[in-house]
């Protein structure tokens, strides 16, 4: 696989940005991915957001998702070290960041 975003991931990225409600934007992302795929993306979700608005251990975020300490790691690790991306929808959403680093 190339080097992201090439022409493939571009036009997914067009496709979401086409949707016009959270009804056709559920819909697309159940067509699009497993439900392993979306309980997979829906727990990284939890664990950044929890990451971003508390101050909890990673233990803590782990008992509230489910998730492993190690997966919370990685999330924060893109949190911190990423494209911007949970930056940009996490601010949008809640504000500056809570958690003290």
């Amino acid at each position: 696989m190339g080097g992201y975003p090439n022409s493939i991931h571009q036009e997914l990225i067009a496709s979401v940005l086409a949707l016009k409600s959270p009804k056709e934007a559920a819909a697309f992302v159940r067509d699009i991915l497993t439900i392993g795929e979306i309980d997979a993306a829906s727990e990284r979700w939890q664990m950044a957001k929890l990451l971003w608005t508390t101050n909890l251990s990673y233990k803590e975020i782990a008992k509230k998702t489910g998730g492993s300490t190690t997966t919370i790691t990685r999330v924060a690790h893109w949190l911190d070290h990423g494209l911007g991306g949970y930056q940009a929808v996490l601010t949008r959403l809640f504000g500056s960041r809570k958690r003290s680093l």
